[in-house]
């Protein structure tokens, strides 16, 4: 019932079992995995089989996923910051993620107003990228054929600047010269456009629209700003979608609130939030007829006692006893340094919680 419960929470709809999802525990915590599913994940060529497995147990009503990213931007020789990489885990091949690398191939404020997106990062072919889209669709469908699965772009519009940019340029580019930096926005928009018009022509039902918009504390740069030059093409690059009739769900990391009627009034199925954000807000004035994802925090789950997590997702849960569009999620992930024996606790409660 794992999709039906996701379809459901799409549209509104109450299911008998309050949906969920996580994000990245299945791709990094592989003692989780080796406890819930008994496959001894220190055997790489055995965590594949974890994972599937793993993902059947946990019940992921719908598979959080992006297919655009930096690499597209990327792919045909444009340039990109390398902003480097903390510690956050080991991947199926027993990689870890650490990258120290940070070098930014602009050179100053000057070289960023003179940056022409579509000339840089270059046209793909629309029927490629449909191919491609609905390939990678095909195999999540194969992997999961019972959870909603779902295409998208992880560099929609600000999160596609941080990506090009880095951090310290991106801000100064926007505090030096607002009119000449408007002019690369607009450009980045109509590079970045043509995989929404690609999405749009694809069978794939539900896209993930990701756009890291705020810090933890709060809008990187002025609302204002963000109501000028980034809104007004994120509403723009759903128009196609809508008109298609897909199902989009928004993505921002940090705390949104400022951000919550602007979000709502792209027009998005549902929005996925992390517990910096004021769930109980958005709640409030838009849980009858827009859909949240979250409010499980992984710090309750590292730090609190057993006693702290069960008052957690008792509050937490109770979203879903009287929002249809609720899906629960660990909002900021599900880390490997998360104790196991307080991760199974979660899933426990979960299931107990879970009856509507």
């Amino acid at each position: 019932m794992s999709y039906a419960n996701g379809w459901d929470a799409l549209n509104l709809h109450f299911s008998s079992k309050i949906p969920r999802t996580e994000y990245s525990v299945h791709a990094y915590h592989w003692a989780l995995m080796k406890a819930v599913t008994g496959i001894d994940t220190d055997q790489l060529e055995l965590r594949p089989a974890a994972q599937r497995k793993f993902l059947q147990a946990w019940d992921y009503s719908i598979m959080w996923r992006t297919d655009v990213s930096s690499s597209q931007l990327a792919a045909n020789g444009g340039r990109i910051t390398a902003m480097g990489h903390a510690v956050y885990g080991e991947n199926t091949s027993g990689k870890g993620d650490f990258n120290p690398e940070v070098v930014c191939p602009f050179a100053d404020v000057e070289d960023v107003y003179a940056l022409d997106p579509c000339r840089e990062y270059r046209e793909f072919d629309r029927a490629e990228l449909v191919r491609f889209f609905e390939g990678r669709y095909a195999d999540a469908q194969q992997i999961l054929p019972d959870t909603v699965n779902m295409g998208g772009v992880y560099v929609s519009m600000f999160s596609g600047l941080i990506a090009i940019f880095g951090w310290e340029l991106l801000l100064e580019a926007i505090a030096y010269d607002e009119k000449k930096f408007g002019k690369v926005i607009e450009g980045y928009y109509q590079w970045v456009k043509q995989f929404f018009d690609a999405y749009a022509a694809c069978s794939i039902p539900v896209m993930m629209m990701h756009d890291d918009l705020c810090w933890t504390s709060g809008p990187a740069a002025s609302p204002f700003w963000y109501r000028r030059y980034i809104f007004p093409y994120l509403k723009k690059l759903i128009e196609p979608l809508e008109a298609a009739g897909k199902k989009v769900i928004f993505t921002s990391d940090g705390t949104i609130d400022e951000f919550f009627p602007d979000i709502v009034d792209l027009g998005v199925d549902s929005v996925v939030m992390e517990p910096s954000s004021n769930m109980a807000l958005f709640a409030e004035r838009y849980g009858d007829h827009v859909g949240f994802v979250g409010g499980m925090d992984c710090r309750t789950l590292t730090f609190g006692t057993p006693e702290e997590i069960e008052y957690e997702m008792s509050r937490v849960m109770a979203y879903g006893r009287r929002y249809p569009g609720f899906i629960l999620a660990v909002g900021n992930h599900l880390p490997a340094d998360v104790p196991v024996e307080r991760a199974l606790l979660y899933n426990e409660l979960y299931e107990r919680f879970a009856a509507r």
